[in-house]
């Protein structure tokens, strides 16, 4: 490894988080090739950005920002602590590491890894950690750049949070800074906490700085100041809040339903998914995919290229109906919340409604209808996070102890993990009929007692809680008839150019008249 360079050699990227930072010719060689700026053109909230327009930041923003605050980390370890013999080799690594954790990502993010190619190769157990590790070494080989074997070891071991994968003599508490597997707290979070946070218009208070300083190495691990808990507990919470608000939002979520349907079309003709392990194709997976489909003159991607086009026009999947599960609940909605379940309550209903001809519903099946099950946390599934937290205090800062009841906030959740069950329609025809199947889904499952809105409970009761059965209300907010039809713009415009068509502003009236009936 190179030894540090002076300050005069660093090259400064100002940016809208930390200000100016600062980045070495080592990690310039890396930032300036082909496998580095490929993150330029992949979305940090993939989707999101449909939603919130402030959302347009890019994997390439957020790497150099986790780099930049593991370096701060690991050089403020070795200042505060000399005794840990920190050297610069282990600082560049380290800044390394969280420079190119995300050199994997594949176009929208997480839409790529959760969903596409869940969909399309489901006995493939293929992770964005194990792209990112695959293109780091092909972008040391394709660009010469020289670093030892066993600092490449250290660095691939870094981006996945596993010390057992490199040299055994490698200080273990380096492994809390980037990809912090004990409890989730590393740099790699505090920069897309604070970024995403500042991006969509809500910028956090929090102080990564403050953080950074309150570190501490104490028997192998990094620890804080016992008076900053309430800080990391506000960044668990906060990362809780940008999945249930911003990540999971329910336009956001169709979106990335048509984005994996447009795809899925596509595979056939494009071969997309076969690229994933050569990274001289990977280098090409980018957000730009989308043009690339939508620009071909191939007939067999016109049906591919017909979603894209639906999603432009926001001729959107549309959300049915929806609710939060309880954690310890999940596994059974899983398994009797389905689209095949769904539809064949839908059908049964419309039948008994009269609706039980062919063409009604030759467009609703299995495939019309997506189930969505999106697991919020705080950062540790069920548990909370700050348990596996370590803390000291400034009257003894080499004794490290967990935190006991009353030390930090006692208004903690009784639960700290919930999924988010949500429902949609590909065909904004059925949304009534899908919802009413999708209840009909819902009162069926063992141990749900029905309650009308008027019974519904504010809290559980006692003996509810002990028994373990959920009592389940429809929702009256989402609440629509059979017949219901969401307004559509671009539908909307179509329509109106039709001869003897209604206007939307008439529609609207009569919409409004037979609803007061």
């Amino acid at each position: 490894m190179v030894e540090s360079p002076s300050s005069t050699q660093m090259r400064y990227f100002k940016d809208q988080i930390h200000d100016y930072m600062s980045f070495s010719p080592l990690l310039c060689s890396i930032i300036d090739t082909r496998p580095f700026q490929r993150l330029r053109h992949i979305k940090q909230l993939g989707t999101t950005y449909y939603v919130w327009s402030g959302a347009s930041h890019n994997r390439f923003e957020h790497c150099l920002g986790v780099a930049h605050l593991a370096r701060k980390m690991a050089k403020h370890l070795r200042k505060k602590q000399p005794e840990l013999e920190i050297t610069d080799r282990d600082i560049d690594c380290v800044q390394i590491a969280g420079l190119c954790h995300d050199l994997g990502h594949g176009p929208w993010s997480h839409v790529w890894d959760g969903l596409f190619i869940p969909a399309v190769s489901p006995t493939k157990n293929w992770k964005h950690e194990d792209a990112s590790k695959m293109m780091f070494k092909y972008l040391l080989e394709s660009n010469n750049i020289n670093l030892p074997v066993k600092d490449v070891n250290f660095v691939l071991a870094l981006i996945d949070g596993d010390a057992g994968q490199c040299s055994p003599d490698e200080k273990p508490f380096l492994f809390d800074i980037v990809a912090n597997k004990r409890n989730g707290l590393d740099v790699d979070k505090f920069d897309y906490i604070a970024r995403d946070s500042y991006m969509i218009g809500e910028p956090s208070k929090l102080s990564l700085a403050r953080l950074i300083k309150s570190a501490r190495v104490i028997n192998n691990e990094i620890c804080y100041n016992i008076k900053d808990v309430n800080q990391l507990h506000e960044i668990c919470y906060t990362r809780f809040r940008l999945h249930k608000m911003i990540y999971n939002h329910k336009t956001a979520k169709a979106i990335e339903y048509m984005i994996v349907d447009a795809l899925k079309l596509a595979e056939p003709i494009m071969k997309i998914a076969e690229q994933i392990d050569n990274p001289k194709k990977f280098l090409f997976l980018t957000d730009a995919i989308m043009s690339r489909i939508e620009e071909s003159d191939d007939p067999r991607l016109e049906d591919a290229q017909a979603i894209f086009d639906r999603i432009a026009v926001r001729d959107l999947y549309k959300f049915v109906d929806g609710r939060v599960i309880e954690w310890e609940r999940r596994d059974i909605f899983k398994e009797h919340i389905t689209s095949a379940r769904i539809v064949e309550e839908a059908k049964k209903i419309a039948r008994e409604q009269g609706s039980d001809k062919e063409n009604d519903l030759r467009e609703l099946t299995e495939d019309s209808v997506i189930v969505d099950h999106a697991t919020m946390h705080y950062g540790m599934k069920d548990e909370n996070p700050l348990d596996f937290v370590r803390f000291y205090s400034k009257r003894n800062v080499n004794l490290s102890a967990q935190t006991q009841k009353g030390d930090y906030s006692m208004l903690m959740p009784p639960k700290f993990a919930e999924v988010n069950l949500t429902v949609f329609t590909k065909h904004p025809e059925y949304l009534g009929l899908v919802q009413a199947g999708y209840r009909a889904v819902l009162l069926s499952i063992p141990d749900i007692i029905p309650v009308t809105p008027v019974e519904r409970p504010t809290t559980p009761t006692r003996g509810h809680r002990r028994s373990g059965r959920s009592r389940i209300a429809e929702n009256s907010f989402t609440t629509v008839p059979l017949d219901f039809v969401p307004s559509t713009p671009s539908r909307t415009r179509k329509r109106s150019h039709e001869p003897g068509s209604m206007s939307s502003i008439e529609e609207d009236e009569r919409e409004s008249k037979r609803r007061a009936q």
